[in-house]
């Protein structure tokens, strides 16, 4: 993922300024510097990645069922011409 930079002292002053605690501030601060965040490049990547894997399901699927169906007729054929 990419790196984002995150002015961790504006976070907690504007916290302050909202009277969140100094150390519920500092404690919120800690936490979101250890989180993983995404970015929206991250997110495209993610959504482009899912919808490629989606299409070739989609693929798989029209081939076993379009294989499905081949045999499916030649049974009933078969089936057919012995009655």
């Amino acid at each position: 993922m990419a790196t984002i930079t995150f002015d961790t002292l504006k976070f907690v002053r504007t916290l302050k300024d909202a009277g969140v605690p100094e150390n519920q501030a500092e404690a919120f601060k800690e936490a979101q510097s250890d989180a993983e965040l995404a970015t929206k490049y991250d997110m495209k990547e993610l959504v482009l990645r899912l919808e490629a894997k989606i299409n070739e399901v989609k693929y798989d699927m029209v081939k076993w069922i379009a294989g499905m169906l081949i045999a499916q007729t030649g049974l009933v054929a078969a089936l057919v011409k012995l009655l």
